[in-house]
């Protein structure tokens, strides 16, 4: 049993990186070329394959862990909504597919924030871990809500989803290079990485937002 783990470990290890290098390949090549269509699949691919087998080592005997499973989640609602994004660009309204993507992180958001704030209440290390992604998914996934309302008429409303989704899940594989990679596992490595993500979708929402007329 446990080298059938290893070699999950393995798997997972290899594909997380495989997805940060085009992960981050995607960032700084020009938005929509060839080359960031070609990175963002494979990015794609990758985080989904080692989010999936996270899920399964998460709840394998000797190696159970609550919150690695529940980001595991938190990965795979990223790149399932950053695509799903796209295809809202030539739909009149968003399908039961999207909303059962935004509805089950909803879910899941709610019950890592549900987790957080009991353990704050008992002093259990590391609670606030849930508290801050459970809060971050549930934003996410209420945006999507709001986007789904309002794509139609909201210009570039789905490349701002796709473009917070797909940074969403290259902030997970980046903090998961430094908590698993590097063994640092302090609450401000988990943190701050998606408060420098954070930061990003914020600038290329406000640079891809309709411009008010003055």
């Amino acid at each position: 049993m446990e080298n059938t783990i290893n070699i999950l470990i393995y798997i997972h290890a290899f594909t997380g990186g495989l997805g940060l290098i085009t992960g981050l390949i995607s960032i700084f090549v020009q938005k929509g070329s060839t080359n960031h269509k070609k990175a963002g699949k494979i990015f794609s691919y990758a985080m989904l394959i080692s989010a999936l087998i996270s899920l399964v080592v998460a709840r394998m005997p000797n190696h159970e862990n609550l919150f690695l499973f529940l980001i595991g989640v938190f990965t795979i609602y990223m790149i399932l909504a950053g695509n799903r994004a796209l295809t809202l660009k030539n739909k009149t309204q968003a399908d039961l597919t999207d909303k059962l993507v935004s509805g089950s992180m909803l879910i899941t958001s709610i019950g890592m924030l549900a987790i957080g704030i009991f353990g704050m209440i008992q002093k259990i290390d590391n609670s606030i871990l849930y508290v801050f992604f459970g809060g971050f998914g549930a934003f996410m996934s209420l945006k999507d809500f709001q986007t789904f309302r309002t794509f139609t008429t909201q210009k570039n409303a789905w490349l701002i989803s796709h473009l917070g989704r797909m940074i969403g899940a290259l902030i997970a594989s980046v903090t998961a290079f430094l908590v698993a990679g590097l063994n640092i596992g302090s609450i401000l490595v988990w943190i701050l990485p998606t408060i420098i993500g954070t930061a990003y979708i914020i600038y290329w929402s406000r640079r891809y937002a309709p411009k008010k007329a003055v």
